[in-house]
């Protein structure tokens, strides 16, 4: 029987590097991955990154949405939800939609989170949502505020 390669691929698959491999230079993903080893370069995924406790990655991470329980040295960009468990340790900037993050977790970096849809950022610069209009005419409105999260071991 001849056989069917334009089979799409298995949803539920999850690609996976295992503990004590490491791997050097982009790596594209069309599913979902766990990193359980090394990898230095990019990680660019259409799903979602999975970084193990015992992961490291260094370099970027490009993910529809990710679960960090290791080590990421560089840039994360997740379009969607980025949950990070208490024993992941971040050193880079981060840039997300949503954001969880469990207690213990470190971050050492800088933090963006967020996107307002166009109709609720024209409320809030036309002075009709929480944020006051701009005191003179013609003024820029104010910036969002910014936070630094600080905390003691």
């Amino acid at each position: 029987m001849p056989r069917n390669d334009s089979t799409p691929p298995n949803p539920t698959q999850i690609n996976l590097i295992a503990v004590g491999t490491s791997l050097e230079g982009t790596l594209l993903a069309e599913a979902d991955i766990r990193v359980n080893g090394t990898l230095k370069g990019i990680l660019k995924v259409k799903g979602k990154a999975i970084i193990a406790p015992e992961g490291r990655l260094e370099g970027e991470v490009h993910a529809v949405d990710a679960d960090v329980a290791g080590t990421i040295k560089g840039d994360l960009v997740v379009s969607g939800r980025l949950v990070l468990k208490g024993s992941a340790r971040i050193e880079g900037t981060i840039k997300t939609a949503r954001l969880i993050v469990e207690e213990g977790a470190v971050i050492d970096g800088t933090c963006r989170m967020g996107q307002l849809d166009p109709k609720r950022a024209a409320a809030l610069q036309s002075g009709e949502g929480a944020q006051p209009a701009p005191s003179k005419a013609g003024a820029k409105p104010a910036r969002p505020s910014s936070f630094s999260l600080v905390a003691d071991e």
